[in-house]
């Protein structure tokens, strides 16, 4: 991906201490002037440690070498099987290839090309006015398994024409993805790789937006949300093995991060995932996850539990208008979701995620063979 002269760079990055040395490189880089971001795919280039770091360089020296520019310009991303050396070899013979094929159409080849296990392309696009000129937002992503990010494997990168100072667009991609990509999971693993890059190219004849404030900041923000959004979920939705796309909606809770908490505790419980695949209504398994997520002081009789409209728990108890037929209509949906009130406060958070199903099992226990 090649970026404009003077673009403006943000990003946010894995927390996975065993970060892949791509991750480590593009950390370090992105503060300055960025001209292209390299991509491979197959090759996670983690746990590779002072060879892998060397080998990350090398590729980008190369690309740096065949256009020009500064070695420190390129920013390296991987995605793939983790402890395998780099291939560089084969990476830097299909360089030329990849730049001969540069153009601002490309998006859905790009989005196709940084796949691994996903089973489809995931892409977005927004536009809107501002005084007669036209501001566009698009956005691809790659992941489907070992997606819990925490700033998925996931790779996030989006672009916009408008110009925005590296304060504002780092501050607006870290909210965007706090709302979407860090509510995402499927398997509760953090990857080595994950990356969400935001790049403002400035080629909007437009004043450059320099305060988090105003109707242009107001309406790039919406679009980089929802674009961010929309290639979050379309991640869950190619989840490894889904076969149902889950949200976890918890209200009420006196903290965010204790909403958080039961969202998650939810939403990465086997038993509760392995229900879900069945189309079994087995609300027991949420109620326990809700009890063991943590939270001080839990008043368990304040506790209501949804499967869609359907009260299966009121008062921490079994509700008096719950039947398995009325849970079991809602299971057997492709989408579901499961809303819980602790009755406790004013706080709410949202989390997406899938069930867990024998082809997730399958996929994963066939990765490397």
């Amino acid at each position: 991906m090649r970026c404009a002269e003077g673009s403006t760079v943000a990003g946010v990055f894995t927390l996975n201490a065993f970060c892949a040395a791509p991750v480590i490189l593009a950390k370090q880089r992105v503060q300055g002037p960025v001209r292209y971001l390299l991509t491979n795919t197959g090759n996670a280039n983690a746990g590779t440690g002072e060879p892998g770091l060397a080998a990350a360089s090398r590729t980008c020296a190369k690309l740096a070498e065949l256009t020009g520019v500064d070695a420190s310009a390129v920013l390296p991303y991987s995605t793939g099987v983790i402890g395998e050396p780099l291939p560089v070899e084969k990476i830097e013979g299909a360089l030329q290839a990849a730049l001969d094929d540069l153009s601002v159409d490309n998006w859905a080849a790009a989005a196709t090309g940084i796949m691994t296990t996903d089973t489809l392309p995931k892409g977005a696009s927004r536009q809107f006015q501002h005084d007669g000129v036209t501001i566009t937002v698009t956005g691809i992503s790659k992941g489907a398994g070992m997606i819990r990010p925490n700033m998925a494997t996931m790779l996030g990168y989006i672009a916009t024409d408008a110009k925005v100072s590296r304060e504002v667009l780092q501050n607006l991609l870290l909210d965007g993805a706090n709302k979407s990509f860090n509510r995402i999971t499927i398997d509760g693993d953090t990857s080595t790789n994950d990356c969400c890059m935001l790049i403002a190219t400035g080629q909007a004849k437009l004043p450059e937006i320099t305060k988090a404030e105003g109707p242009l900041f107001a309406a790039l923000k919406q679009a980089v949300f929802e674009v961010c959004m929309e290639v979050a979920q379309a991640i869950v939705r190619d989840g490894e093995g889904a076969t149902k796309f889950v949200t976890v909606e918890v209200n009420g809770g006196a903290t965010c991060q204790e909403c958080l908490d039961v969202g998650y505790t939810v939403a990465h419980s086997p038993l509760i995932k392995t229900a879900l695949f069945a189309s079994d209504p087995n609300w027991g398994r949420i109620l326990a996850a809700v009890g063991r997520a943590g939270v001080p002081d839990l008043d368990v009789s304040k506790i209501d539990v949804f499967l869609g409209e359907v009260c299966i728990a009121s008062r921490g108890a079994r509700a008096a208008s719950y039947t398995e037929a009325q849970g079991a209509a809602v299971m057997q949906q492709e989408e579901i979701t499961i809303r819980i009130e602790l009755g406790r406060g004013a706080c709410s958070e949202t989390i997406w995620t899938t069930d867990l199903s024998h082809e997730y099992v399958k996929i994963n226990a066939e990765y490397r063979t």
